[in-house]
């Protein structure tokens, strides 16, 4: 189990946060409420959803290692 104050808790914290958004920008009854603002606080699940779907092989990638290096070497 990870832990969220070591480098690798923020890492998969990120990981999925991204994963998580880009996820909820499909839904369109949340894209419209939950994606609407692009700038301030709200605007990071904006920023976070527009990185995993223009960037989504890197990130479905480092989701892998990442998943990887939790299970077999830590």
């Amino acid at each position: 189990m990870t832990n969220v104050y070591s480098f690798d808790g923020i890492l998969v914290f990120g990981l999925l946060f991204i994963c998580t958004c880009a996820y909820l920008k499909k839904v369109p009854r949340l894209n419209s409420w939950l994606l609407s603002e692009k700038k301030g606080v709200w605007g990071v699940f904006y920023k976070a959803a527009v990185i995993g779907t223009r960037l989504h092989i890197a990130v479905a990638l480092s989701c892998l290692t990442m998943a990887f290096y939790i299970i077999f070497l830590k």
